[in-house]
């Protein structure tokens, strides 16, 4: 295969190489969400660009439920990969691809009950719920390739393949963008048109994945039933991914019901918290370059036993996340009104965007802490501790809300998400000392 050598040393250089394919495809990302709001925000009305926001935030919160997959295999392959046991590694992929395809024929399959509960919880209007319905119905199609990428995604970078990652994104969301504007602009097939560009990107993308991994099915590890079904690897894959998928669901859950207490204060408060949600967005996707490094290099150190290794991975990953966030919070705070402009043409949604601004500013600053944590804890796949630290911050989310909701409004809003970002970095830093001083016992 062509990894990297992991008991190569632990440089700035090496660190680099790993997060920045993983910035530059994240960066196509939030650039994709916003052509999507920026094509439909065109038509200069609120309406479908908060239909496309609930439609979107709706499957990605349910799809990114089973961003376990990605998670668990970075963790579990890297550490494979570390202690030089490559057959697993193969086999890690082989288990990833199965949970994800039947993960996303399942979401198919009981589509409209679990439409049907997501809208009995939105309080959208009548007129954005009917356009966002038409959005998901095309949408739901794409779930197996979407969830499987999940799995292809994290195998690649547990093995610092990250160029593959960003030729992956690349294609994927530049189709994406190319089909967003023919069809909404150029066939005028609105909100649907959108749907149709993501679910053609979706499939294409998981081709040309499979393709990039085609190294693996070289060999006989990844088909052996042996392998692939040991009894000691799959109970572990079960408890690491269910831990993620609580830690997971409890953060979409914020994030949903974020957007849904937004759309209480009309559909213009809600149209300008889908728009600040890509300034989020941009934040999340370039912290991940570096929190992915930290998932690799921790793994790594970790299927090796060598805890020195792990704190070098742990400190150097995250010196290059806070250096980004410092980058990404002088731009937000100098362009941010430039970006909500171009994003949206209806004045009343570009002034109550500019209202919360300042959100986007902090968000960087006082987030980096949670990203940079969940990398090296996904690594060292501690994923109980990322469990019960995700339920002490939603408590906090959720404990804030009845509180600065009625006092604050959207602001209110805003800050209960971000406490429930300081709290997760807080708890998680309490417990890493412990993670440092089980790495020898691994």
């Amino acid at each position: 295969m062509a990894e990297a050598t992991p008991q190569g040393p632990i440089t700035n250089r090496r660190v680099l190489t790993i997060a920045l394919p993983i910035v530059l495809s994240n960066a196509t990302i939030p650039i994709l969400g916003a052509v999507d709001t920026g094509v439909v925000g065109q038509m200069g009305e609120a309406v479908p660009i908060g239909a496309v926001g609930i439609g979107a935030i709706i499957l990605s919160g349910i799809y990114w439920i089973f961003g376990f997959l990605r998670m668990g295999t970075v963790g579990l392959t890297s550490q494979a990969h570390g202690a030089g046991r490559q057959g697993e590694v193969a086999a890690m992929l082989s288990r990833a691809l199965m949970i994800g395809f039947g993960a996303g024929f399942l979401l198919i399959a009981v589509q409209v009950p679990m439409f049907w509960g997501a809208f009995q919880i939105s309080p959208a209007s009548a007129e954005v719920e009917t356009l966002a319905r038409d959005y998901m119905q095309i949408r739901i199609f794409s779930a197996p390739a979407a969830i499987a990428l999940y799995g292809i995604t994290g195998w690649l970078i547990a093995l610092e393949r990250t160029k593959g990652v960003f030729v992956i994104q690349l294609w994927m969301n530049g189709l994406n963008i190319v089909l967003d504007l023919l069809f909404v602009l150029g066939f005028g097939w609105g909100v649907e048109g959108v749907a149709i560009a993501t679910f053609l990107a979706e499939w294409s993308g998981l081709a040309l994945g499979l393709w990039l991994c085609r190294d693996a099915f070289k060999a006989s590890a990844w088909k052996d039933p042996a392998r692939v079904f040991e009894r000691t690897i799959l109970v572990r894959v079960a408890l690491i991914n269910t831990d993620i998928l609580i830690r997971s669901v409890l953060l979409e859950a914020a994030f949903i019901s974020f957007l849904f207490f937004g759309a209480d204060f009309g559909d213009v408060t809600l149209a300008a918290n889908q728009i600040l949600l890509q300034f989020l967005h941009v934040t999340a996707f370039a912290l991940d370059g570096f929190a992915f490094g930290a998932e690799t290099l921790v793994g790594q150190a970790l299927g090796a036993r060598n805890r020195p290794r792990l704190r070098r991975a742990a400190w150097v990953s995250s010196k290059w996340g806070g250096v980004c966030v410092v980058v990404l919070a002088g731009c937000f705070a100098m362009l941010g009104g430039a970006i909500i402009d171009i994003m949206t043409t209806a004045p009343d949604v570009r002034a109550e965007a500019r209202t919360y601004l300042i959100y986007m500013t902090l968000a960087p600053l006082l987030g980096v802490a949670a990203w940079m944590f969940d990398g090296i804890f996904i690594g060292a796949t501690r994923t109980a501790d990322m469990r019960n630290m995700m339920i002490l911050s939603s408590i906090v989310y959720w404990g804030s809300l009845p509180f600065l909701l009625p006092a604050y409004g959207n602001h209110g809003l805003w800050i209960a998400l971000l406490l429930m970002f300081v709290a997760r970095g807080i708890t998680l830093g309490l417990r890493y000392p412990s993670l440092e001083a089980d790495a020898d016992k691994a």
